[in-house]
């Protein structure tokens, strides 16, 4: 197995763990969980980039990638939905462009045709990124540093929370664009009417 291919799998095993520090009490598990997140995410970016620059892509890591990619971020999303940190419309939307997407994907896939990244996608996963980072990261300051009595004013508190579903939003937005342009690029390979 490669280095990309192993820095993908390395991605999927972190996911349990994020999972297991975002809920686990203890002090500053909320950071622990980010902090994993966050490498997760970084795997993300080097595996990519080193497949392509070493001449290591493989099947396996056309397959698990994306897959990676997806359990990741709807496992983050899921963690913070659950605790009412994220908006609901905002998480069905991300999450139903992924299915979406990963759908048309096989479809297109079975005629012999490759669904590449567009920009529009590439620009809805980095803010989806940033949200789900700068989300874990206010929520980690504000639930663990709270308990040690490092607070900082409600206002504060409050502006960075609408700055984050704001964050959302915008990622949320760009789902909806980038999966309206898969869909319009490749509808004839889903013709209903053949």
């Amino acid at each position: 197995m490669n280095t990309p291919n192993k820095l993908t799998l390395l991605r999927v095993l972190l996911v349990p763990v994020f999972v297991l520090f975002f809920y686990w009490s203890i002090p500053g598990h909320y950071l622990i969980a980010t902090v994993v997140f966050v490498i997760a995410s970084i795997t993300d970016a080097i595996d990519g980039h080193l497949a392509r620059k070493n001449h290591q892509i493989t099947d396996f890591g056309k397959f698990l990638d994306p897959l990676a990619d997806k359990v990741l971020v709807i496992a983050a999303l899921s963690c913070l939905l659950q605790q009412q940190k994220v908006n609901i419309a905002a998480f069905l939307l991300i999450v139903s462009r992924e299915f979406m997407v990963s759908a048309l994907r096989l479809v297109v896939a079975g005629k012999g045709t490759v669904v590449p990244a567009g920009f529009a996608g590439k620009l809805k996963t980095a803010f989806t990124m940033i949200a789900l980072i700068a989300a874990m990261v206010y929520w980690s300051f504000r639930l663990d540093f709270n308990s040690f009595g490092l607070g900082l004013p409600d206002m504060v508190y409050t502006v960075t929370e609408i700055v984050i579903q704001v964050l959302f939003w915008i990622a949320a937005v760009l789902t909806v664009w980038s999966g309206t342009e898969y869909l319009v690029h490749y509808w004839k390979d889903i013709d209903p009417n053949e």
